[in-house]
């Protein structure tokens, strides 16, 4: 039994802003570009998009230098930005089912999933709202007649760069913390999806934020974001996606020694004992690989399970993966929508070819879903993998998952660990003695015992090895975006 296709949407009207924003003025690119942006149900165009040149990335960084150093935001008390933050996640609330169906139109994320992407959007900007006015300095008793204080002060300019898996969400990652600490911003969308992230901006234009303290640019990595990283006036870069792309950030940014923090990817292990809640732990395991059609950076893309109940574990997982409802992810009753590109579809459809030919056993999956047109993928789950696969070491960024079975614990979390990342991991085991000897010793940023892809604002995110540098989220994120400055002053 394949999955279920609904029928994708017929395209769109975008009635939105389709512009650079730039100072809190809509423009077009310094020389007229622009480029597509696409509904990956029907691939079909939405939307044209100035495409921001080198000349546009200096005028923002122009305009967010101003905003801080001569426009009001500079000198704004830090409780009258909190208001602001505010208003913004008000306004977010007021127009969350607009921002959910545009999400979901240009990235091919389910409405339901989208509607809950919103709640976290809203919950961002409000918790870093109420940080503003609480970020504070300390007092250090030195030797001598001295006073001597801290101050924790704006980073700056900081440029960031967002990805299209979870466009609004991460936008309000991004600018949460850096609003709060009083910075300008500077952001790319993703090429792919950068209709919410521009809506976005008009709500912050209708919040009431200052000329330049938020720009947003569209464009591509290599050229608009390559100007953003090389720029001298901006002093810090936030960037998630994939880990070459930051291996190459590292290296353009290396003249300027800007400030770098990365979110990247992973190949995030999931782990089953057999003394588990089998029904809980299947539904888990479902869950941690095919949320948003596996693209996302946390995916229990590797599933370790206790050799003594695997067969049937895979057996359940299976059936519940042939009864899933892939399709058009405006549908109410869509559980999986679209990858979001052709180049994704082509790539996941390719290591699911390699994993065949490596001598994986494909149960179930495995194929494009649909027409044609859209760029669909059947949920698909690969047994008998072995550690150094392609399936078992690449970031898929899709609908696979590998089983890898274990006997012996000591030896899965040697495997667990054998790998470049670290940025989740989970565990399902009714022994809580061995749910916190997994956590101490899995090297990953986040671990979940008995639940999956459950993500706060009030708690650090990020990961080990190269799953990333810094954190976002929680108090964290604040280190990030402030600059320490001593004072010390001599006492008669």
């Amino acid at each position: 039994m394949t999955a279920t296709l609904a029928t994708p949407p017929t395209a769109t009207k975008f009635a939105g802003k389709t512009k650079l924003f730039i100072n809190n003025e809509w423009c077009d690119a310094s020389d007229g570009g622009t480029f597509e942006t696409y509904n990956p149900a029907n691939g079909e165009v939405i939307a044209k998009v100035a495409h921001a040149t080198k000349q546009d990335v200096d005028s923002a960084v122009k305009a967010a230098r101003k905003a801080l150093d001569k426009g009001p935001w500079g000198r704004m008390d830090a409780a009258d930005r909190g208001k602001l933050m505010f208003k913004l996640a008000d306004l977010l609330e007021t127009h969350s089912e607009e921002l959910a169906r545009l999400e979901s139109l240009n990235c091919g994320k389910t409405i339901t999933d989208s509607r809950g992407d919103l709640g976290g959007v809203i919950n961002c900007i409000r918790y870093y709202a109420g940080w503003a006015d609480k970020i504070e300095g300390k007092t250090v008793p030195v030797r001598g007649n001295f006073l001597s204080y801290t101050l924790r002060q704006p980073v700056g300019v900081v440029g960031q760069i967002i990805p299209w898996n979870f466009p609004l969400l991460m936008a309000a990652w991004k600018w949460g913390p850096a609003l709060a600490c009083g910075n300008a911003i500077v952001m790319k969308a993703a090429e792919q999806t950068p209709l919410t992230a521009l809506r976005l901006c008009e709500l912050a234009q209708e919040a009431g934020f200052p000329a330049g303290v938020i720009n947003m640019l569209n464009g591509m990595g290599e050229t608009t974001g390559d100007a953003m990283v090389t720029h001298p006036g901006i002093d810090k870069i936030a960037f998630t996606g994939h880990v070459d792309t930051a291996k190459i950030i590292t290296k353009r940014a290396a003249d300027t020694l800007k400030r770098t923090t990365f979110e990247l990817g992973g190949k995030s292990p999931n782990v089953v004992f057999a003394d588990c809640d089998m029904e809980q732990a299947v539904a888990g395991a479902f869950h941690a690989i095919y949320f948003h059609g596996g693209q996302c950076c946390t995916a229990g893309s590797r599933l370790f399970v206790e050799e003594k109940i695997r067969e049937e574990f895979v057996s359940r997982l299976a059936d519940r993966a042939r009864q899933r409802r892939v399709g058009n992810q405006l549908d109410e009753k869509t559980e999986q929508g679209p990858q979001v590109s052709q180049e994704q579809l082509d790539k996941i459809l390719g290591y699911v070819d390699q994993g065949q030919k490596q001598g994986a056993k494909l149960v179930c999956g495995g194929k494009r879903a649909g027409d044609g047109k859209g760029y669909f993928v059947e949920p698909t789950i690969f047994d008998n993998v072995k550690d150094n696969m392609s399936i078992a070491t690449d970031e898929i960024f899709g609908p696979v998952v590998s089983v890898l079975s274990f006997k012996d614990a000591e030896d899965m979390i040697e495997r667990a660990n054998n790998t470049t990342y670290g940025l989740a991991a989970a565990i399902w085991t009714k022994n809580i003695d061995k749910a916190h000897w997994y956590a101490k010793n899995v090297k990953a940023g986040t671990v979940w015992v008995n639940c999956y892809h459950i993500v706060d604002t009030t708690t650090p995110f990020g990961g080990f090895k190269m799953s990333g540098q810094g954190r976002e989220n929680g108090e964290a994120a604040l280190d990030h975006y402030t600059e320490t400055k001593t004072v010390t002053v001599a006492l008669s």
